[in-house]
Parts: structure tokens; sequence; C-alpha cells
């Protein structure tokens, strides 16, 4: 019994980093370095990155949850550090065009063919 109650103090620790590390890496490759053009917080090594991922673990060690911490983020710096931004007033242009555009081509090719 005290061999298994050592074990498990020694590999807990472990497992709940491993789950923080998967956490803060889903975090971070959702949100844009502001330094380095195109990429993600998680792919940079940017002064800016390096912070920021101190930051999100930070949030994660604060018991944040994830939609909190990009919140906390785009109040911090506006919408453009999201990767994929929330739908609301401010993104639905971004989130419909596509759409758009598709419908429209769509009916383009089909008009042409009749």
């Amino acid at each position: 019994m005290k061999k298994i109650l050592i074990l498990i103090i020694i590999i807990y620790p472990t497992i709940s980093f491993s789950v923080d590390n998967n956490k803060i890496n889903k975090i971070t490759k959702n949100l844009r370095c502001l330094i380095c053009q195109g990429q993600s917080i998680y792919d940079s090594q940017s002064e800016f990155a390096n912070s920021l991922k101190k930051v999100v673990e930070d949030k994660i060690n604060e018991n944040m949850t994830e939609k909190q911490i990009y919140k906390f983020l785009t109040d911090k710096y506006g919408e453009w550090i999201l990767y994929e931004p929330e739908f609301n007033k401010n993104t639905y242009f971004l989130w419909l065009f596509p759409l758009a555009i598709f419908i429209f081509g769509g009916i383009l090719i089909f008009k042409k063919k009749t």
C-alpha cells in the first residue's frame, strides 16, 4: 500500500502538468503573435509570444476557462489576436463573406451552364 501511495505521489504531478500543458498548447495555437507575421503564439519564440505563453499559463492556474482567457486577451489586444474569433456583431462579415462568395460563385457557374 505504501508503494502505491508513493507511486501516486510521484506520477500525479506529471499527469496534472501534461493536462495543463495540453490546454496551454491548445489556447496558444489559436492566438496570433502580434510581432511575428502569420505565426501563432505556440510557434513563435519572440519575447512577446513567450510572455503571452506565461500569461496563459498563469490564467489557467487561476482556474480561468478557455473562453475567459480569450475574453481577457481580446479585451487587452483586440479580436485580431484570435485566429478563430467568435461570431458576433463585429465579426459576422468575416464569417459570412466566404459563404456568400461560395454561393455567388455557384450561382454564376449554374447560370453559365444553362
